[in-house]
């Protein structure tokens, strides 16, 4: 696999973990605010939001040190 392929497959990973991410805090907002009393619904959004952003960041230290990403710093 090329190289640039990798790179793009990696930030299409990361978008859709980031994605994941937002759709499982919003159903935990949801869960929150229905008022249902089901609170162990909102505790397992809440463990997987946990769960994905602690694989995002995993994902990106890998990626960083594999070189398939790279900071770029403030350009002014």
């Amino acid at each position: 696999m090329c190289l640039y392929n990798a790179g793009v497959l990696i930030r299409i990973v990361i978008l859709g973990l980031l994605a994941a991410i937002v759709l499982s805090l919003g159903l935990a907002l949801y869960h929150l605010g229905s008022g249902k009393g089901d609170s162990k619904k909102l505790l397992r959004a809440l463990t997987v939001r946990i769960a994905l952003s602690l694989l995002l960041f995993i994902l990106l230290m890998i990626a960083w040190r594999a070189g398939l990403i790279a900071p770029r710093g403030l350009q002014p």
